[in-house]
């Protein structure tokens, strides 16, 4: 059984957690004992090689990363999808997707090899996100994802999230993992994936969306192919997640708003919408309305406070024709 292990990287963004990521991902790898593995960084950088630096200086004979980058940020899709069909060709068994502003259990990947081992109808699995508050070197009991879910409407979430952790075991159904952190069955990847613009390339992860819900369009192709996921409780990764939620209300989503830039509200925005078009035709009646409902909320919403996602619009329709 092989295992393939894959993060990308981008400018300081990603270089400042490089040292105590490498350390727990490999501490987690060696807890593998029979297990075969390789581990591929793509680093998105432009001009900048503290990544780069920090990665072959941390390798060793026992311990080695294939590092790949083209001095240029292709996002986070086509940057993974090179990545994964590195592992395809070595034949790899399981892709394990992880950030580098995370921190492993000993344990996390193991469990997760093991669950998937233990069931052939699982595509994938997810580990118990908690919240890694990265400035104190502290790790948390908030719980940063148990997995995302889907509500009516094409409305994504990641279960759980800002709660606190109580250390029981959560049965609910999960449609996938967060894009922070998940393993992958490579067999139904290569079911799911598609090829674009006449290339020979398989893409696993829709490059259209360059950055931001990428994680649950490939959740949601899976699913509608009639693949499974679950969370695994037992496997602990902590994430130091940048755009995290402020609480609930009114006052928390304007707070949380603030706290995104610009660029990742515009990624955000163009996405819901381009995956609203992609999979229009698999809604129900009712899930249309409320997608119709909520389309026309974000549009008085942008149009009064934010006008300069009104571009994102058009975008969104011309990507949705390729």
């Amino acid at each position: 059984m092989k295992l393939a292990v894959g993060f990308i990287t981008y400018n300081d963004n990603s270089a400042k957690y490089l040292p105590e990521f490498l350390a727990s991902l490999q501490a987690s790898l060696e807890y593998l004992t029979k297990i075969d593995y390789q581990v591929y960084a793509y680093d998105n950088s432009v001009d900048n090689s503290r990544n780069r630096d920090i990665i072959e200086n941390f390798n060793s004979p026992g311990f080695n990363i294939e590092l790949i980058y083209q001095n240029k940020n292709l996002g986070f899709g086509k940057a993974y999808n090179i990545l994964i069909r590195q592992a395809a060709v070595r034949q790899c068994d399981y892709f394990l997707i992880v950030n580098p502003d995370t921190l492993l259990d000993e344990r996390a990947v193991f469990e997760l090899v093991l669950a998937l081992e233990n069931d052939g109808e699982l595509a994938s699995v997810a580990p118990k996100l908690l919240r890694w508050d990265f400035a104190n070197r502290k790790k948390t009991e908030i719980i940063d994802s148990l997995g995302l879910i889907l509500s009516p409407g094409l409305k994504f979430t990641d279960l759980g999230q800002g709660g606190i952790d109580r250390r029981e075991k959560n049965k609910a159904a999960i449609l996938g993992p967060s894009g922070a952190a998940g393993l992958f069955r490579l067999s139904s990847l290569e079911k799911i994936a598609e090829r674009k613009d006449n290339r020979e390339e398989r893409q696993y992860f829709d490059e259209r969306l360059f950055m931001y819900k990428e994680d649950c369009d490939l959740a949601y192709r899976l699913f509608l192919m009639g693949f499974k996921s679950k969370l695994v409780d037992s496997a602990l990764i902590y994430h130091d997640r940048t755009a995290a939620i402020h609480g609930r209300g009114i006052k928390a989503f304007f707070k949380t708003r603030r706290s995104k830039s610009r660029q990742i509200r515009a990624w955000s925005f163009r996405n819901q919408h381009l995956i609203f078009i992609k999979y229009w035709k698999y809604q129900s009646f009712g899930n249309r309305l409320l997608i119709i409902i909520k389309c026309f909320s974000l549009f008085i919403f942008s149009l009064i406070l934010e006008q300069f996602l009104l571009k994102e619009y058009y975008i969104a329709f011309r990507l949705a024709k390729h």
